[in-house]
C-alpha cells in the first residue's frame, strides 16, 4: 500500500526546476532511501512533503485518497507526517526537556482539551530521550549540546509526535560511530511498529543496509528505483554520483 505518492510534483527556484514532473510512491511500513547527488533536489522533495515549500504545480496524495496541492506546516500532524531537518532547528533557549513538551502539547485551543494530563507528556519526553540516550542531559540547555546531540534531540522531538511517517533528512551526518548506531537502530525500530521512513543519506553503505527501496534523483528528476543492491551497481548510478 502506498502511503504517500507524488503526482508530477514541480518546484522552480527563479525558473530553474527543482524538482521536475516527479512521481514516486512510498510504501507503507518500508525504509525507503532518497539519494542522489548534490542538488539533486532531495531536501526540496522532503520541504514539499513537509510543508515547508509550495508546490507550483502536481499533487501529493496520503493514504491513497487524500490529494494535496498545498500542505500548510501546522497541518502536517494531521497527516501523520513529522521529519527532521539537514540542518538541526531546535529552541535554543529551552532545555531538552521543555524541546520536547512543546512539540507533543504545541495543538490549537480547540484540540488541546482534549490532550492527556502532563504525567502522560512527561512519560513520552522520557521514553524518547532515553532512547536517544539524551534522559541526563534534560536540565541542560539546547544550545549547550554538542552537534550530535542536537541531532539526536531533534530525532527525539520526531519520535515524540508518535507519527505515520517520518522524513530523516540525513540524520546521520557528523555523528560519531556510536551515535550513528542509536539512529540506526531507531530507524530499524520504527520499520518494526509499521512505520514508514524516508530516508535521504549520502552514506552508500547505511543506504545498502537499512533501505528495502530506494529512489534515485538527479537534476530534479527520477533517474532510477529499485532495491538498493541492484540500483546502485546500474552504470548510469555511478555516473550520476561520481562522474564518467
Amino acid at each position: 500500500m502506498k502511503i504517500i505518492e507524488t503526482k508530477n510534483l514541480v518546484k522552480r527556484f527563479n525558473g530553474v526546476y527543482a524538482i521536475d514532473r516527479l512521481s514516486i510512491g512510498i510504501e507503507k511500513g518500508q525504509i525507503t532511501g532518497i539519494v542522489g547527488p548534490n542538488g539533486s533536489g532531495k531536501t526540496t522533495l522532503i520541504n514539499l512533503l513537509s510543508g515547508v515549500l509550495k508546490i507550483d504545480s502536481g499533487e501529493i496524495v496520503v493514504d491513497g485518497t487524500e490529494k494535496i496541492t498545498r500542505i500548510l506546516p501546522h497541518q502536517v500532524f494531521f497527516y501523520g507526517i513529522t521529519r527532521t531537518f539537514q540542518n538541526v532547528r531546535l529552541f535554543e533557549q529551552m532545555t531538552v526537556l521543555d524541546n520536547i513538551l512543546v512539540v507533543i502539547t504545541e495543538r490549537n485551543i480547540f484540540s488541546s482539551l482534549f490532550e492527556k494530563h502532563i504525567e502522560y507528556h512527561h512519560k513520552i519526553a522520557e521514553e524518547v530521550l532515553q532512547k536517544v540516550g539524551l534522559w541526563k542531559k534534560k536540565n541542560q540547555l539546547a544550545a549547550n549540546l554538542s552537534y550530535g546531540q542536537r541531532k539526536l534531540l531533534e530525532i527525539a522531538r520526531a519520535l515524540a509526535m508518535k507519527a505515520e511517517v517520518y522524513l530523516f533528512d540525513e540524520p546521520f551526518a557528523g555523528l560519531f560511530p556510536e551515535m550513528r548506531k542509536i539512529v540506526s537502530v531507531i530507524v530499524q525500530e520504527l520499520k518494526q511498529k509499521n512505520k514508514t521512513v524516508i530516508l535521504i543519506e549520502h552514506d552508500i553503505g547505511l543506504i545498502r543496509e537499512l533501505c528495502d527501496y530506494i529512489f534515485v534523483m538527479n537534476e530534479g528528476r527520477l533517474l532510477a528505483e529499485g532495491k538498493p543492491e541492484s540500483v546502485l551497481e546500474r552504470k548510469e548510478i555511478i555516473e550520476a554520483y561520481f562522474g564518467n
